[in-house]
C-alpha cells in the first residue's frame, strides 16, 4: 500500500469551501482505500489529507481522472500553499484491511 498525509493552507476564509471541493467524489477514485480531510484546529485556514492508495501508481493515476482535474482547477483559486507532506506504506489499521 501506499500513503500520503499532507497539509494544505487555504486562503483565509475559505477553508470550508476547499473540503467541499475536495470531498467531491472521493468514492470515485480506482485503488483508492481511504480518502480524509480533517479541519486543523489550530489554524483556521489549514487541514490535513490523508490517502492510502493500493499502490503508487493508482494514487498516480487518479491525476488523470476528469472528476479529480476538474476538482484541481475549482480549488486551486482557493489554495494559499501547501505545508508538510510525506509518503508512507500503510500496514494496517482500523477500517483499513491489512495487506501481505
Amino acid at each position: 500500500m501506499y500513503g500520503l498525509i499532507g497539509k494544505m493552507t487555504a486562503i483565509p476564509g475559505q477553508r470550508d469551501a476547499l473540503i467541499g471541493i475536495l470531498l467531491e467524489g472521493t468514492g470515485k477514485m480506482p485503488g483508492c482505500l481511504s480518502y480524509i480531510i480533517a479541519r486543523d484546529p489550530a489554524d483556521a485556514d489549514a487541514l490535513w489529507i490523508t490517502e492510502v492508495w493500493e499502490s503508487s501508481d493508482s494514487h498516480r493515476a487518479s491525476l488523470a481522472l476528469p472528476a479529480v482535474q476538474q476538482a484541481i482547477a475549482r480549488g486551486k483559486p482557493l489554495i494559499a500553499g501547501f505545508g508538510d507532506r510525506t509518503e508512507t506504506e500503510p500496514v494496517g489499521g482500523h477500517g483499513l484491511a491489512p495487506r501481505g
